[in-house]
């Protein structure tokens, strides 16, 4: 509770720091824009064998690429951005290296400006799945550590698109309503694949499939509504916020269970390439766990802009 107030707080503060600066924005101007960020975080802690207040040894490390290219020619407006994520973990004793992010996202954006308004008529795509297997981990009989591929590249893999209404206040501060999107989450067959026995592909439905995904399937299609909004701005000199909110409601199933995806991206800059990272993520999908999922991530971070 005192890191989601404390994240609601830095989001209305930035809020208001943001409506003060966004009238000394320049009017958009047609062609390509393009940005893009590539940061890297790491975290070290070492203990020799004479430390007596205790702890672990341990190394981590956290590569992030942002990139954005928009496009803008006269009342349309076509906005593309990618983000990936991926770090891991190692703990002195522990076997295995563990993931501590993975993620790949895409996301486009077609608008066509409704008369001289900030709203548009818009269709819009998002694609998003992970670089590497997931594993759970665990012990055997003996005491020896386990671990159980639970996910893999394009295993989930999420598509979504679908008309809407988009409003638009600038690159860096816009929402997207669309009322009729379809869905589709796929799936390897190899983590749904139960045999022909009708009792064991009962019992895999009736306990919510693989992310959804049904017995011996390898995709589900749903078909609902999402409201996409990012709103990027300083909170303050050398302190920027980027906060991406995803939603989504399944007309065919459960349309009252909303999945939600929040992630917010606060950096302190120190210089050029040297920054202060901060990464606060909540998702709830009750196809994948039926409780809210949280990362946090905190770092000093090694940043290079293009």
């Amino acid at each position: 509770m005192k890191k989601t107030l404390l994240t609601l707080i830095l989001l209305v503060s930035s809020t208001i720091a943001f409506s003060q600066e966004e009238t000394k924005e320049e009017g958009p101007k047609d062609g390509w824009t393009r940005a893009g960020n590539i940061s890297f975080l790491f975290n070290q802690s070492a203990f020799n064998a004479e430390w007596l207040g205790g702890g672990t040894s341990n190394i981590a490390g956290n590569l992030s690429i942002s990139y954005d290219f928009n496009y803008r020619k006269g009342s349309l407006t076509w906005d593309n951005k990618i983000l990936a994520d991926y770090g891991l973990t190692k703990i002195k004793d522990q076997e295995f290296t563990r993931k501590t992010n993975d993620r790949f996202e895409f996301n486009s954006l077609l608008g066509k400006q409704i008369k001289e308004t900030n709203w548009y008529y818009s269709f819009f795509l998002n694609f998003r799945t992970q670089f590497a297997p997931g594993y759970e981990f665990g012990t055997d009989a003996e005491g020896n550590e386990t671990r159980t591929e639970i996910t893999d590249i394009f295993s989930p893999a999420y598509l979504q698109l679908g008309p809407g209404i988009l409003w638009k206040k600038s690159d860096n501060f816009k929402v997207n309503i669309a009322p009729a999107t379809a869905r589709f989450i796929f799936v390897d067959g190899a983590f749904t694949d139960v045999g022909d026995d009708q009792a064991a592909i009962d019992a895999f439905n009736d306990a919510g499939g693989y992310f959804g995904v049904e017995a011996n399937d390898t995709f589900r299609f749903e078909f609902g509504a999402a409201v996409n909004a990012y709103a990027k701005f300083d909170i303050m000199k050398n302190v920027s916020m980027e906060n991406i909110l995803n939603l989504y409601s399944n007309y065919l199933e459960d349309p009252q269970n909303v999945d939600i995806d929040y992630t917010a991206n606060v950096v302190m800059t120190i210089n050029k390439y040297l920054s202060t990272n901060l990464t606060f993520q909540a998702i709830y999908d009750d196809n994948a766990i039926g409780a809210v999922q949280v990362r946090q991530v905190f770092g000093l971070g090694v940043n290079y802009g293009f």
